[in-house]
């Protein structure tokens, strides 16, 4: 065989990049090269160094939940196209292959389950859908998690991964904002707690909007959260941003969010606040009802 033909042979049997690696995967932080199943094993988070490498959506959903217990809701939602757009590709275009590459609608799951036995509503973005940017059905599928938390008297978590608003839908997206916002408020005039779980990256519009309202804000550790990028504030400030500016850490330092979590131990931080904030309701409801009493 030509050493041509057998390098050729060789470049057909690498998975393309959409594909997750079938043998190595390298550290971004430790830039280690291990096997890809023992990354994989936890929890994609690298074992020499602990960077928390990013993770798919259906794993994270897995990891978090009880087994067997997330029921999905919503799924049928589709973005639709108001304004036409078109940049190098058309935003019907863009949408297509998102659900193609992720076979799903867009770019966040919403569902039901238990966490620790606690039953809980769940949203998580995926980033690997158009960056995970806040379009309409993002919102509503927020809006729709919010309403039936109140109805059934349960919690909420967020988990975010995403660039910011949809640039495609324009203000539609940016409406998403104030909307998801305002049935957030709901949720908190029922005295029922909304967990925000912030990871790599949670950016724009997502972090200048429901990201932030979590009575509860958590985050990954390393995860990149900001509104603008930090080249954007450089050349605006005219100024050096201090080292690991953007990062949780930082932000965890300065007081703009509550605690980090490792991924391995989310779970259960989730569900205990989950079941002190649940505590917490069920004394200030006792409470007015001695009152009334």
């Amino acid at each position: 065989m030509a050493f041509s033909d057998f390098f050729g042979n060789f470049r057909k049997k690498q998975p393309s990049p959409n594909e997750a690696p079938s043998h190595w995967v390298k550290c971004k932080s430790c830039q280690s090269l291990m096997y890809y199943k023992e990354v994989e094993n936890q929890l994609n988070v690298c074992p020499k160094c602990g960077f928390h490498l990013r993770i798919d959506v259906q794993k994270r959903i897995e990891q978090l939940s009880d087994e067997g217990s997330f029921v999905g809701f919503d799924a049928n939602l589709q973005p639709v196209d108001p304004l036409k757009f078109v940049d190098k590709k058309s935003y019907k275009k863009r949408i297509q292959e998102g659900q193609n590459r992720t076979k799903r609608s867009s770019s966040a799951i919403s569902g039901e389950c238990k966490i620790n036995g606690i039953e809980t509503q769940l949203v998580v973005f995926d980033f690997s859908f158009m960056g995970g940017s806040l379009g309409s059905v993002e919102g509503e599928k927020i809006v729709r998690a919010v309403k039936r938390a109140i109805n059934k008297k349960l919690g909420l978590v967020i988990v975010s991964a995403s660039g910011g608003a949809r640039m495609q839908e324009s203000t539609f997206s940016l409406l998403q904002m104030s909307k998801t916002a305002a049935a957030l408020k709901e949720l908190s005039n029922h005295k029922l707690p909304y967990i925000s779980v912030l990871t790599d990256p949670t950016m724009g519009g997502v972090s200048a909007s429901f990201a932030w309202l979590g009575d509860i804000i958590m985050a990954e550790p390393g995860a990149l959260i900001g509104f603008a990028g930090q080249r954007v504030i450089k050349q605006t400030i005219g100024a050096e941003l201090p080292e690991g500016f953007q990062r949780s850490e930082f932000l965890l330092e300065h007081g703009l969010i509550d605690m980090i979590v490792k991924r391995d131990e989310m779970k259960k931080s989730i569900s205990d606040m989950l079941r002190f904030f649940s505590s917490k309701k069920d004394d200030f409801q006792l409470k007015l009802k001695e009152r009334a009493d």
